[in-house]
């Protein structure tokens, strides 16, 4: 296995390791209280990419991806997110939790992205969590506080800090995503394994410590050390988790096995969107839904995606996804023109940019040149391609569609060409906007208009 990727412990890139022939995945996956937006899209696919490079090069990938429906505390740490958004939408947090996932499963067949093998739901895993939890607190790496919750003891863990590069002396009380406990706990930077249920009444489960729900970092230990057998090749996530949640889960996962339970730690780094943060306050979230209502075929967003390294911060734009619509729309003419290829022979050259930390944007512009280069042959072109797309995912080979022109689209057009003729642009660029809300994209040039589907 050639694949090297950039390992956020080592800070070096690092060749992905198997076992028998088999790689084993974590990715951690949504928390189901509201749709993915595409930045949270965008480390999915990263796993995605990785694992298509791995099977590319003739091994096998055993993926897993949890689900959070419980457990994942609001900004303000008081309230779990799904009951937060149950009091919004008035349904139950158990409705809420399975309607953004079977969302969420919408969105990465739309992207193309390739199902994990399971899909482990924190509701269901409680039981699961529980044991571990049990182990931890026989190994002395957790205790129970005084407010009946248990705590990871955070100073059992003498490599703590080598993900992300927090020091636990350096830590201040509050830090991100941590609870307040009113000093429940020994060690300010310790946090909740099983939270008491207090005064919650909504989805807390027994225990041996009493009644309450499981915090957010166990469930990705118990998860993937269950599901995977103990050891996990390469973990996936956004720069977002790298703390304190992986530093964490590293934390307890290596507490239970005595050594290290990942090889390659592996993060996606942050998305803009025309420059800012995407938040609720700024009004500029973006959701696959918002790409493909205005026309764009969905694989354009991962386009977008494949042309930035994935761990650079990128900055998408309407404009972007448009010009990645375009692309796509004109490989797949030039596919089906060039014609067909009966078996299809690895390029080293991509293979090469694949295994180098995962250069897609270096292979996209290979494929551009390659697009223009007269010198090369349809044959060998097409190859290309095709061998490409198998990590790329970008279902190159589909068959274009060919929608004939409306009588009525094409009166317009040539009204419109009357109108330039006789300079009348008032006129000209209104019947512009007409036609392109019908799904034309028009473009002017000295020799004339011309048009296309969008």
């Amino acid at each position: 296995m050639a694949l090297s990727i950039y390992d956020t412990i080592s800070r070096k890139p690092k060749e992905i390791s198997s076992r028998n022939g088999v790689v084993s995945m974590y990715c951690c996956g949504p928390t189901v209280y509201r749709d993915a937006h595409v930045g949270n899209l965008r480390t999915f696919l990263l796993s995605d990419l990785i694992a298509r490079t791995i099977s590319l090069s003739g091994l096998s990938v055993e993926m897993i991806q949890n689900v959070t429906d419980v457990g994942h505390m609001s900004d303000d740490f008081q309230e779990d997110k799904m009951l937060e958004q149950s009091k919004k939408e008035k349904i139950d947090p158990f409705d809420i939790a399975r309607k953004y996932e079977e969302r969420f499963h919408h969105d990465l067949k739309n992207l193309n992205i390739n199902p994990a093998q399971k899909y482990p739901r924190a509701s269901e895993s409680i039981e699961l969590m529980q044991e571990m939890i049990t182990a931890l607190i026989k190994k002395n790496a957790a205790y129970v506080g005084e407010d009946k919750s248990v705590y990871f003891d955070a100073q059992s863990f003498k490599s703590y800090g080598q993900i992300s590069g927090n020091r636990l002396d350096a830590l201040k009380p509050g830090h991100k995503y941590e609870y307040v406990e009113d000093g429940a706990k020994k060690f300010h930077a310790d946090w909740a394994l099983w939270k008491a249920a207090g005064n919650r009444k909504e989805m807390i489960w027994d225990s041996p410590w009493g009644p309450g729900f499981p915090g957010w970092h166990i469930e990705c230990s118990a998860m993937s050390l269950k599901f995977l057998d103990g050891h996990v090749n390469v973990h996936v996530g956004g720069i977002d988790l790298r703390f304190p949640h992986h530093e964490n889960e590293r934390a307890q996962s290596n507490s239970i096995t005595d050594t290290e339970s990942v090889d390659l730690w592996v993060h996606g780094e942050h998305l803009l969107f025309e420059g800012r943060k995407m938040s609720k306050s700024a009004g500029n979230v973006v959701l696959l839904n918002d790409v493909i209502a205005k026309g764009f075929d969905p694989l354009a967003l991962r386009l977008c995606f494949l042309e930035n390294r994935y761990r650079s911060q990128m900055d998408l734009s309407w404009q972007s996804i448009s010009s990645a619509h375009e692309t796509i729309k004109r490989w797949r003419n030039k596919i089906a023109a060039w014609g067909t290829t009966h078996a299809i022979s690895a390029d080293s050259t991509i293979l090469s940019f694949l295994e180098n930390d995962l250069d897609t944007p270096r292979v996209v512009t290979y494929l551009r040149a390659l697009e223009k280069d007269t010198s090369v042959i349809d044959e060998e072109k097409i190859n290309a391609f095709i061998y490409a797309d198998q990590v790329l995912g970008l279902d190159l080979t589909r068959t274009p569609v060919v929608r004939e022109l409306p009588a009525n689209l094409k009166d317009l057009l040539e009204k419109r060409e009357s109108a330039r003729a006789a300079k009348n642009w008032a006129l000209s660029d209104e019947l512009r906007a007409t036609l392109e809300s019908a799904g034309l994209e028009i473009s002017d040039s000295a020799s004339g208009q011309s048009w296309s589907w969008r």
